[in-house]
């Protein structure tokens, strides 16, 4: 549905995006994730037409934002970050305007709007002065004017921004819903919104894709294996670690806690492996389990710790912040040195 290849937007001497490359297919939920000033949102309004690109090439289903945003737009529905709403209109009358702008014909116009404002939770305020509505009802509303013409990619600028706690579970509650038909795109900076929501993520940062895929794909990728906490029951504590060494190299085990019962709490990290057992999961949980048993342990628990999305955010984002850093230093001090 959406092809973005090389991607670069300059305002200037700024350059807001910098050789952005992703797909997103049919009835996906792609979640833009990055620190303010990423890039979020140029390439939102790349994408639904209001910004060209500097370099690069944006295809949404098949057509070129440069060459006709007019038909780019038709299969678009936009939230922007502020939604442009009219306050002394209620969202019948609102949403019969954008039915019309949109140029949905007459016969279809009545259809159409009340599909948006079943699907949006709008019966109750249908009639009400939109500027009387919470903030929750407002953002209901700029998303029903975004389905209103029923088209298959929706993008969201920070869907759930200044709501409350109930407001922002409802929302995304209707994205989810909605992207079980639709192409979506939502930038945020919420973590869980993401976890929420998303089939996929894009993390962004200072205009460059720091990473993308799955949460579980970028983790595998960033650290190729993870951490895993036991609590293990045998009279073998002071060989632990030789015995520990048996399930691969580069394994470090720290002892926690050692019990008088012979009990011993203990973390390891765990390269990762390829292999994978008959149900496609990974074997690694199955290898420390025959591993325990061939050295005479009993496994009281065992709890396997992946990195969180959290963490793989910190890690990118100041991973890259770091490195252009460094690059910029570097540039300094050659500018520098040639004076």
């Amino acid at each position: 549905m959406i092809e973005v290849n090389g991607l670069t937007k300059r305002y200037g001497p700024v350059e807001a995006v910098k050789d952005v490359s992703f797909s997103v297919g049919k009835d996906q939920v792609l979640g833009f994730l990055g620190p303010n000033g990423a890039g979020k949102t140029t390439i939102m309004k790349i994408l639904t037409g209001y910004h060209f690109p500097s370099g690069g090439k944006a295809l949404v289903d098949g057509i070129s934002v440069e060459d006709d945003p007019v038909e780019v737009k038709k299969r678009i529905g936009y939230l922007p970050e502020s939604v442009p709403l009219y306050g002394d209109l209620s969202p019948t009358e609102y949403l019969n305007f954008i039915a019309e702008a949109r140029l949905i014909p007459r016969e279809d116009r009545h259809k159409r709007l009340e599909e948006a404002i079943d699907a949006c939770g709008l019966s109750q305020v249908r009639s009400k002065r939109i500027e009387n509505l919470s903030k929750g009802y407002k953002q209901r509303v700029g998303l029903a004017q975004a389905i209103i013409h029923d088209p298959p990619i929706l993008i969201l600028d920070e869907p759930t921004s200044g709501l409350d706690p109930n407001q922002i579970i409802e929302i995304r509650s209707l994205i989810k819903e909605l992207g079980k038909r639709k192409t979506v795109i939502l930038s945020t900076h919420i973590l869980q919104e993401v976890e929420a929501v998303c089939s996929r993520v894009l993390i962004l940062n200072d205009g460059r894709i720091a990473a993308q895929g799955t949460p579980e794909e970028i983790a595998g990728t960033m650290k190729g294996g993870d951490s895993w906490e036991l609590t293990l029951k045998g009279a073998y504590a002071h060989t632990l670690p030789e015995r520990l060494l048996q399930l691969g190299a580069g394994i470090a085990p720290a002892i926690l806690e050692e019990q008088d019962d012979a009990t011993i709490n203990l973390s390891f990290f765990l390269p990762g492996s390829a292999e994978k057992n008959p149900e496609g999961e990974s074997a690694e949980g199955e290898r420390i389990f025959d591993w325990a048993v061939a050295q005479g342990y009993k496994i009281l628990r065992m709890n396997r710790k992946r990195l969180s999305l959290e963490d793989i955010f910190v890690k990118l984002t100041n991973e890259v912040g770091q490195q252009l850093s460094n690059e910029v230093g570097q540039q300094l001090s050659h500018e520098e040195a040639k004076s």
